[in-house]
Parts: structure tokens; C-alpha cells; sequence
């Protein structure tokens, strides 16, 4: 399939360099050299398994970037393994990818495949997380540095990892750690369990809900220092069950009463935002006062 792509795409970006538009005495000529190109990328659209249909929308899709460049990012799209329709719809739901560069979208798809993202795995990436094609490098380059240096994932562990979960690495470093953090100290929670639970796949907010709602209920423990085993609800369970299922059979409540719990907590969270920036200001205010009081033990450029 993708030898295929690749000579029928060969051979249109042949046809489309050999028909630059020359000068053209005859009045009206502009417009039908407008329309070559439109008219030829369609034909690569066409020997690359797109039909009429699909090669009609992709001429409403960013005009401005004209159908060269859009044939150019859906060839790309395909040769990662996607469908017609799919690569097309990828495009529909993210316009951004027609700006990258060809280079860029080969160059980014060769480095997810390094870091473990082959075959199908890269295909659910572009799907779910296109921006991993136009997102700087060094800043998903930050994120696996976070998971290796600071999270200490093992080399398979990461793999994995980007396999179920490609968003982290549009991840800012600090929040990724963070999250990893909490699971680790607050949960008790070690690498291996991350990954089998893909923690990194529930925002960071409902995992923190979810544990502090079983902790004041009596039902989650963090670990003291040396202990090894706990009677604690699995990492998995915590995170993948339903929300009805989690609240009546694991956590024992009522929906009525997680409602109110996660509403409490959101009060809280408030206040100590809050609280946070009085101290804050507080702090200001006292270097102010010292600065002051530094100021007045000057005397002719002596100091008293």
C-alpha cells in the first residue's frame, strides 16, 4: 500500500513541478493557470485512492494554503498508515497540520517511531494527538527527559507509556512530574502500576478527586516508609471505572454525596489559592519593610 502511494505520489509531484504556469497571451489564460493546479492535485488525490468526493472537501479545507500543500500533508498522513478518509479527517479537525513543513511531518514521524511509536501505535497518535506533528521537538524532548531522569521509568516502561498515552508529551516537564509525584508519594504508587493502570490518561484533577474522596471515607491509606503491602483499591480501579461504578461499589456512596464532596473540594482548593496570595503579599510587604528600615540606618554615607 504505501509503495503504491509512494510511486502514484512520485509521479503527480512530477506532473505538478512540470506545470509551473508560463506567460500566457491569450486574454482570460489567468484564470484557467489557477485552476491547474486544482485541477492536478486532484489527479494526485485521485491516484492516491481518494475520491471525487473526498477531493472536493479537500478544496474547501484552508484555501489559502492552496491544494499543493494540502496533497503534500495528506501524503504524508497516509504513508504513517491512515486511511483516505481518516488522514482527510485528521486534517478537517486539525487545519494546523497543513503548516508544517514536509520535512517536519516525516522528520517528527521517524522520531516517534525511535521513541517506540511504530505501526498502529503511530497511526492512534496522529489520531488522538496531532499536535505531536507540530509541536516544537525539544519540548516533547522535555517531556521524555521527565519520564527517564525524574519519574525514572525504565526504557520499555516509556514505550509503553507513549503508546497508551501519547498526550504526555505535550505535557508542560512540571505538570508531568507533578502528577507522576502525586501517585508515587501521596498513593503509594510505583512505576510498574502506573503503566499496567495508564495513570497518565486521567487528568491530573480527577485523580486527585477520586483518591482524596476514598482517603476521607476511610478506604485509601498512604503507605508509611518500608511497608510493602496495603489493603488499598488498586491503581486500575481508582482510575478506569465508570464514575457511577467508582462511587457505589467501590468507594460505598451515594452519586448525591460525591456531588456534594467534589463541590466541598472545589471550596477548598479556592481558599487555599487564596490563602496562598495573602501570605504572598504578606511576604512582599515584609522585604518592603526591611528595605525601608535598611534605608533609614544610613546617615552621610555612614551606616548606623
Amino acid at each position: 500500500m504505501a509503495g503504491r502511494l509512494l510511486r502514484a505520489a512520485g509521479g503527480a509531484r512530477a506532473l505538478l513541478a512540470a506545470s509551473a504556469p508560463g506567460p500566457c497571451p491569450r486574454r482570460g489564460c489567468a484564470s484557467e493557470e489557477a485552476a491547474g493546479p486544482e485541477r492536478e492535485a486532484e489527479a494526485l488525490l485521485l491516484a492516491m485512492g481518494f475520491s471525487q468526493a473526498q477531493a472536493r472537501r479537500l478544496r474547501g479545507l484552508q484555501p489559502r494554503w492552496g491544494p499543493r500543500r494540502a496533497a503534500a500533508a495528506l501524503e504524508q498522513l497516509l504513508l504513517l498508515g491512515l486511511s483516505p478518509e481518516a488522514a482527510l479527517g485528521l486534517l478537517e479537525r486539525s487545519p494546523e497540520l497543513l503548516r508544517a513543513a514536509e520535512g517536519r511531518l516525516k522528520e517528527r514521524a521517524e522520531y516517534l517511531r525511535r521513541l517506540g511509536l511504530g505501526g498502529g501505535h503511530l497511526q492512534r497518535a496522529a489520531g488522538r494527538c496531532p499536535q505531536v506533528f507540530t509541536l516544537p521537538r525539544r519540548r516533547m524532548e522535555a517531556a521524555v527527559r521527565v519520564l527517564r531522569e525524574e519519574c525514572l521509568f525504565t526504557a520499555e516502561q516509556l514505550t509503553e507509556v507513549l503508546q497508551s498515552c501519547p498526550g504526555v508529551l505535550l505535557e508542560e516537564p512540571g505538570s508531568l512530574q507533578y502528577h507522576f509525584q502525586y501517585a508515587y508519594f501521596r498513593m503509594g504508587v510505583r512505576q510498574k502500576e502506573m503503566v499496567k493502570a495508564r495513570l497518565f490518561r486521567t487528568p491530573f484533577a480527577e485523580l486527585r478527586t477520586r483518591h482524596i474522596f476514598l482517603e476521607r471515607r476511610g478506604l485509601y491509606h498512604t503507605p508509611v516508609k518500608g511497608q510493602t503491602q496495603t489493603n488499598n483499591p488498586k491503581l486500575k480501579e481508582v482510575l478506569q471505572l465508570p464514575e457511577k461504578d467508582f462511587v457505589v461499589n467501590l468507594a460505598r456512596a451515594t452519586l448525591e454525596e460525591y456531588e456534594v464532596f467534589k463541590k466541598l473540594l472545589a471550596r477548598e482548593e479556592e481558599e487555599e489559592v487564596k490563602e496562598e496570595e495573602e501570605e504572598e503579599e504578606e511576604e512582599d510587604e515584609d522585604r518592603d519593610t526591611v528595605y525601608i528600615d535598611r534605608d533609614k540606618g544610613w546617615d552621610d554615607g555612614r551606616r548606623v
